[in-house]
């Protein structure tokens, strides 16, 4: 297959990079916004165009399971979820990261319920961060197609050797077309190598035990070989990256995006598909002759701590706009998770908390604008803003 330029949605996006990627094993169940993506899929095996198992499934949670066996025996994994799919899967979930499997899975971000709402926020992926995954958050059709291919480059690394979810935005990206450049499958074989497990390997001639009941001081050296391959992934994500951008021209910056950030006075923060309206928000307000710099943070776990100490350190303010909230907190996630990055930085940055675009409200390059100038009346006082500003759609 020659490399070609294709208008497509983001489902489609997935399952193209998917197919490029050559799984043996797929299982998925569909779901909103999820379901096209299965549809996608189905067909290319049915057309022959792909070269893969496809199972259909009763449930999400027999989805992970089936997919836990065909890792264990050897075979590169696909699925894709959404929010109440990927609440049915938990067991198995967690079960994936800690037996240390390279499963690739789709996230299309979803709200959660209550109250019912069908509509975009990563409120479903980044309630699960903590159960072992990796997760890379993306922000067009491009970077979901691309970033599919390379989650199996960074999955199957002996070095991390762990499940990972491509997330994107419900009906922003998952239903919206866009144009997508698509790589050569021979291209792809060239970048990602046959998966050949070694850590885990089903075979009766060699027979060995898998998941027994572990006591306390051997789990927690699993535990701690689990975190430590959390932190491997960050070399890892960057080595890809800048790889991939070699073979193909196209990177992402690895671990976060910079934006108009080496000469700024005071940064945004963001994450997915809402970057796009916020860069907009960056060059008009450059315009008036405000140094305000993006940060779009990419990976959620491993957390880019260090690339973010280094990009706000000696910065005069900086915001984060969440789509998506921290039940307690009272903010979003990202902001906690920013925020507890930075403290060891010799001197408080003053920091502003923004929550906007929840149950697939747009966050418009007007939000972001009201949202810069609250940063800078923090980079003024020198002081933190003391509540959660909420990006209502009044505002926008």
């Amino acid at each position: 297959m020659m490399p070609r330029v294709d208008v497509m949605n983001g489902n489609k996006a997935a399952a193209v990079g998917a197919m490029l990627a050559g799984p043996d094993i797929i299982a998925a169940y569909p779901i909103t916004p999820q379901t096209p993506l299965v549809e996608y899929l189905t067909r290319f095996v049915a057309d022959g165009e792909l070269n893969s198992v496809m199972s259909e499934v009763e449930s999400e949670h027999t989805a992970m399971s089936i997919l836990t066996g065909a890792s264990l025996a050897g075979s590169r994994t696909f699925t894709a979820t959404s929010s109440q799919g990927l609440a049915l899967m938990y067991e198995p979930y967690f079960r994936a990261s800690t037996l240390r499997l390279p499963i690739v899975m789709g996230i299309v971000n979803r709200e959660m319920i209550s109250p019912q709402t069908l509509w975009g926020s990563p409120q479903d992926s980044l309630t699960l961060r903590d159960a072992g995954w990796l997760q890379i958050y993306v922000e067009d059709n491009q970077e979901i197609l691309d970033m599919i291919i390379q989650a199996y480059k960074v999955a199957e690394d002996n070095r991390v050797l762990l499940p990972i979810n491509i997330c994107y935005d419900g009906f922003y990206l998952s239903h919206m077309t866009e144009k997508v450049n698509i790589p050569a499958k021979e291209q792809v074989n060239a970048f990602l190598p046959a998966y050949k497990p070694e850590h885990i390997i089903l075979d009766p001639e060699r027979p060995m035990a898998v998941d027994p009941l572990t006591n306390g001081p051997l789990l927690t050296e699993y535990r701690q070989k689990h975190m430590e391959a959390q932190q491997n992934a960050l070399g890892v994500i960057e080595e890809v990256d800048r790889e991939y951008r070699e073979k193909f021209g196209r990177g992402y910056g690895g671990l976060i995006e910079e934006y108009r950030c080496e000469d700024a006075d005071a940064l945004i923060v963001t994450m997915g598909s809402m970057t796009g309206a916020a860069k907009d928000a960056v060059d008009m307000k450059r315009s008036e002759s405000l140094k305000i710099g993006l940060i779009k943070i990419r990976t959620v776990r491993p957390f880019p701590a260090h690339r973010l100490f280094e990009t706000i350190k000696g910065k005069k303010a900086f915001g984060v706009v969440d789509r998506n909230v921290s039940f307690g907190w009272h903010t979003g996630i990202l902001f906690q998770e920013t925020r507890a990055a930075l403290y060891e930085l010799d001197e408080k940055v003053p920091c502003a908390a923004f929550v906007g675009g929840l149950g697939g409200v747009d966050i418009t390059a007007r939000h972001f604008c009201r949202a810069i100038d609250h940063i800078f009346r923090c980079a003024a006082d020198n002081r933190s803003a003391g509540e959660t500003i909420w990006l209502k759609r009044e505002d926008g």
